[in-house]
C-alpha cells in the first residue's frame, strides 16, 4: 500500500510545543498541556485549535476532575502520521510501524534475505491515510555520522548490500536515518530496560561480534566518525612479540570462536557427556545443567567479558554496564564478569539486558518517533 509523503504544515511556536508534549503524553487535557508545555491556558487553547484544524490533534473524550468538572481530552490526530523502524539483524529482519505517540501500529519479521518483504508487510499494515514522517534503519556498522536521505543510501554510511536490498521497499521522499544497531539497543535499555532512570551507562553487546553503546546524559555518544563504541577496533592481542590484527578482538570474543573453544574443551575432556554443542544456546544450556566442560568454557568466557568491561570502565567510568547480545545477556555470565571487573577496576554495577532480542527494533522505533515528531515541529529543518 502506498503512503503519500505529506509535508507537515508550518506551525506556530506554541502549537509546535503543544504537539511535542501531546506526542510524549499520548493524551492530555488543555490544563495538562498548559502545565507540560509551560504555556498559558489561552495560548494552549489557541494552539490546540491550530492543531485540530490541521488534523494534528483530535478531541476524543472527556475527563472528570476531583471537583466534578469535566475537561476535553486530546490526542494526536489522523494527520500526525507514523514512522517506520527496521532492524537489519544478522539473521532476522524486524520491522515496526508506530504512531508519533509511540503506539505500535504494525510489525513484521522476516529472514535476512526477505528484509524487503518484511518492510512491505509492515507498511501495508499501517493506516493508509497516515503520512509517513520518518524511517530509521538499524544496521551493524555506521562508519560516519548518518545523514538524511529520501530512500537512497547515504554516502556517509557503510550500509552494505543488505540495506541496498531493503531500500527498494522504502517509500521515496521520506527521510531515512541509518543508526548503529548497538546504539539502538542502548536506547531501548535507557527507556524501557535495565538502565531506566540511569542517564549514563554502557551497553556492552557480546554475541556474533562485540559492540558498545555509550549513553551520557541520556544521549547516545556517536563520536566524530559515528564509530564510538566500536570495540572490535581495540588492539588485540597486545602482548610482547605479538602483532595486533584488525578486528582480532571481535574474532576472539565472538560466538564462532566461543564454539571453537567448546569443541577443544570436549576433545580434552573424554568424560564429557554427549556431543559437543553446535550452538551457543546449547552450550549455555549444558553449562546451566552442570555439564563440566560447558561450565568451564562459559566461566572462561565470563572472565573475558569481564576484562572487556574493565576496559570500558577504564575509559568511561559509566557506573553501570548492561550486558546484552546472544551470549552477553545470559545471566550465567554475571558472577564471572562482576568478579573480573572488580579485580581489575573500580566499583561498577553490571546487570543483564531486560529488553532481549527486540532491543534494537524497540530503540530504533523510539528514535524514529523522536525524529518523526521533529518533522512536524521543525519542518524547515527536516524537509527535503
Amino acid at each position: 500500500m502506498e503512503h503519500d509523503v505529506v509535508a507537515a504544515p508550518r506551525l506556530t511556536e506554541s502549537a509546535s510545543a503543544v504537539f511535542a508534549v501531546l506526542a510524549e503524553a499520548g493524551s492530555a487535557t488543555r490544563p495538562q498541556l498548559a502545565s507540560l508545555a509551560r504555556l498559558s491556558k489561552p495560548t494552549v487553547s489557541s494552539a490546540v485549535a491550530e492543531l485540530e484544524s490541521a488534523g494534528l490533534a483530535a478531541h476524543f473524550g472527556t475527563a472528570s476532575s476531583g471537583t466534578g468538572r469535566t475537561a476535553a481530552v486530546y490526542r494526536l490526530g489522523p494527520e500526525a502520521g507514523a514512522v517506520l523502524a527496521v532492524d537489519l539483524g544478522p539473521d532476522l529482519t524486524r520491522v515496526r510501524g508506530c504512531a508519533l505517540d509511540g503506539t505500535l501500529l504494525a510489525e513484521a519479521t522476516g529472514s535476512r534475505a526477505g528484509a524487503a518483504d518484511a518492510v512491505t508487510e509492515a507498511l501495508d499494515a499501517l493506516p493508509a491515510t497516515a503520512p509517513l514522517r520518518a524511517i530509521v534503519v538499524a544496521i551493524g556498522d555506521v562508519s560516519a555520522p548518518a545523514t538524511e536521505s529520501s530512500g537512497e543510501r547515504p554516502a556517509t554510511a557503510k550500509a552494505g548490500p543488505v540495506f541496498d536490498a531493503v531500500a527498494v521497499a522504502l517509500p521515496p521522499g521520506v527521510p531515512v536515518h541509518l543508526e548503529n544497531n548497538v546504539n539502538c539497543a542502548a536506547l531501548a535499555e535507557l527507556h524501557e530496560g535495565a538502565a531506566r532512570g540511569r542517564g549514563t551507562f554502557g551497553y556492552l553487546r557480546v554475541g556474533v561480534g562485540v559492540g558498545l553503546g555509550i549513553v551520557v546524559g541520556g544521549q547516545v555518544l556517536r563520536g566524530a566518525n559515528g564509530a564510538a563504541g566500536e570495540l572490535a577496533r581495540l588492539p588485540y592481542p597486545w602482548d610482547e612479540g605479538r602483532e595486533p590484527r584488525l578486528e582480532a578482538l571481535e574474532e576472539y570474543m565472538g560466538a564462532h570462536s566461543l564454539l571453537r573453544r567448546a569443541a577443544e574443551a570436549w576433545r580434552d575432556a573424554p568424560d564429557a557427556n554427549g556431543p559437543c554443542p553446535k550452538t551457543t544456546e546449547h552450550l549455555f544450556a549444558l553449562a546451566g545443567g552442570g555439564q563440566g566442560p560447558a561450565r568451564a568454557v562459559v566461566d572462561a568466557h565470563a572472565a573475558d567479558v569481564g576484562r572487556l568491561a574493565a576496559a570500558v570502565a577504564a575509559v568511561l567510568d559509566p557506573g553501570l554496564i548492561v550486558l546484552g547480545g546472544s551470549t552477553g545477556a545470559d545471566p550465567q555470565l554475571l558472577p564471572g564478569v562482576r568478579a573480573e571487573l572488580a579485580r581489575l577496576s573500580w566499583p561498577t554495577e553490571v546487570v543483564s539486558s531486560t529488553v532481549g532480542d527486540l532491543g534494537t527494533v524497540v530503540g530504533a522505533a523510539r528514535l524514529a518517533v523522536a525524529r518523526g515528531v521533529r518533522t512536524v515541529t521543525e519542518p524547515a529543518r527536516w524537509r527535503h
